[in-house]
């Protein structure tokens, strides 16, 4: 690559990972095509963009951009795969489903909402990270149950009251 191409290629990574909140790297080495096209088909379905892209490159990104990334372009060493989302938690569901057939991908690091997660142990913890339409739909969820308890309660209140009525009048 001409110094040029590089620089290209720096700039375009740069404003990924600025247009992007959910950052996985993860190590794909060692899959063959066809496990490889498998699992650019989930990541596909699950609206999760897979790139590999070379440590050096990614590491002058990273420094260039506006986040702080903490110890993350540590983990840059070997083989590199980038899995950008818009949900934060859907990379980590797509590894660990594809990992029920085969052994890779290898988590090598996270940045997930301003968070930096770092080794393959923290993938269950990345798992469990719920995405911001989940967190809104418990809220709602919450809020709705105390009304919904309070209705039920008036109801069958209603019920015994027009129940009793019927009875004394007709005694």
């Amino acid at each position: 690559m001409t110094r040029e191409e590089k620089l290209s290629v720096i700039e375009d990574l740069t404003a990924q990972l600025a247009d992007n909140a959910n950052i996985y790297l993860a190590d794909i080495s060692g899959l063959d095509a066809i496990a490889t096209s498998n699992l650019r088909r989930a990541c596909f379905k699950a609206g999760v963009k897979l790139a590999v892209v070379k440590n050096t490159l990614l590491a002058k990104a990273m420094d260039a951009s506006d986040k702080e990334f903490e110890e993350l372009p540590e983990v840059l060493k070997g083989n590199t795969s980038m899995m950008l989302s818009e949900t934060g938690n859907a990379p980590a569901k797509v590894i660990k489903n594809f990992r029920k057939k085969s052994d890779k991908p290898i988590l090598k690091g996270a940045y997930v909402a301003e968070s930096v997660f770092v080794g393959d142990d923290q993938l269950d913890a990345l798992v469990s990270i719920k995405s911001k339409e989940e967190v809104i739909a418990d809220v709602i969820g919450l809020l709705q149950s105390p009304a919904k308890n309070v209705i039920s309660g008036l109801k069958s209140s209603g019920g015994k009251l027009a129940g009793i009525l019927k009875t004394l009048s007709e005694k």
